[in-house]
């Protein structure tokens, strides 16, 4: 059974039915926490005696402010197109070839705060993603299998890996249009997996939410490339360390679609410039975009609860 843990300004919590228990550890980073595991099982252990000598162990989780659990700085990287409806929604055929692109860790965020779109950026959009956290070192030249991922992989996120489109696709460029202060919130909760709980990983559902209505909602069965494959394609050229970040791709669902065939054979014929007055004229009707005042709501589990990463809810902001 895997085991949340939720970060505050106070330090570190492990929940338990919406009851949290302090974690008795100097643990600063994640890393560090994680480094200090036997600290999370006591405190685990605690709230288990608490639950049965009175019912209401700890403290209740709507009592604390929740900030990221994956703390800063760390490696921030991302797999880009690895879900099959994601494919089709982007125009995708024929097979795709994994690719990873890096996002600054200063775009990570807490799992409640706003997301702040940029005066210059009009087509704000959404991606829920898995997030795994690194336990391990995975040195270059690491071949993951999938029983080897417990031995690498210490727990999962939600994450949202919001987007600039417009940078993104006059720019040909990931790294800025993704990288945006808050364009990475992240938690509410770190789970802690035990080896047992990697069998159930394909159960996961994501889901995302914009003010209530649905737009995102796959199972990791969708994946393209699943996480063992990730890593030991990642490892090729890019270390990780315990607490770095791997963002495992977006379901079908997000604001932006590719168009359709008739519509890209036209545009492939006028200028650049030309072509994306065009296409960003006919984006400019689409309300699937974000805005001020819209609210966005994250979630990822298994239908039994036996992985639950928990709610992320983040309003959305426009920079003063």
């Amino acid at each position: 059974m895997s085991t949340n843990v939720l970060r505050t300004t106070e330090g570190w919590w492990v929940v338990r039915e919406q009851r949290a228990v302090r974690v008795d550890t100097k643990a600063l980073t994640t890393a560090e926490l994680l480094a200090d595991r036997e600290a999370v099982r006591e405190a685990e252990r605690e709230g288990l005696r608490d639950a049965a000598a009175s019912g209401e162990p700890g403290t209740p989780v709507a009592d604390l402010v929740a900030l990221s659990p994956v703390t800063t700085p760390c490696r921030v990287v991302a797999q880009m197109v690895n879900y099959r409806s994601h494919a089709r929604d982007s125009g995708f055929t024929g097979d795709i070839p994994p690719t990873f692109f890096r996002k600054a860790s200063g775009s990570v965020s807490g799992p409640h705060d706003p997301v702040v779109r940029p005066a210059h950026v009009r087509f704000l959009d959404y991606e829920v993603e898995l997030g795994l956290v690194m336990g391990a070192p995975l040195p270059v030249g690491t071949v993951v299998t999938e029983q080897d991922l417990p031995s690498y992989v210490a727990g999962l996120v939600v994450t949202d890996d919001v987007s600039a489109r417009d940078v993104q696709l006059t720019k040909t460029q990931f790294y800025e249009s993704k990288s945006y202060p808050t364009f990475t919130p992240t938690g509410p909760y770190l789970a802690l997996l035990e080896p047992e709980d990697f069998a159930h990983l394909l159960d996961l559902r994501l889901k995302l939410s914009v003010n209530g209505a649905p737009r995102q909602d796959r199972t990791l069965a969708d994946m393209i490339v699943r996480p063992a494959q990730a890593l030991t394609l990642l490892a090729r050229f890019q270390t990780l360390d315990p607490g770095d970040l791997l963002l495992t791709g977006t379901p079908g669902g997000t604001a932006l679609k590719a168009p359709p065939k008739a519509v890209e054979r036209i545009a492939a014929l006028l200028p650049p410039a030309v072509k994306w007055k065009a296409f960003f004229k006919s984006q400019a009707r689409n309300p699937h975009y974000l805005h001020a005042g819209d609210l966005v709501t994250a979630t990822i589990a298994t239908p039994d609860g036996r992985i639950d990463l928990g709610e992320q809810r983040t309003p959305v902001t426009d920079a003063t």
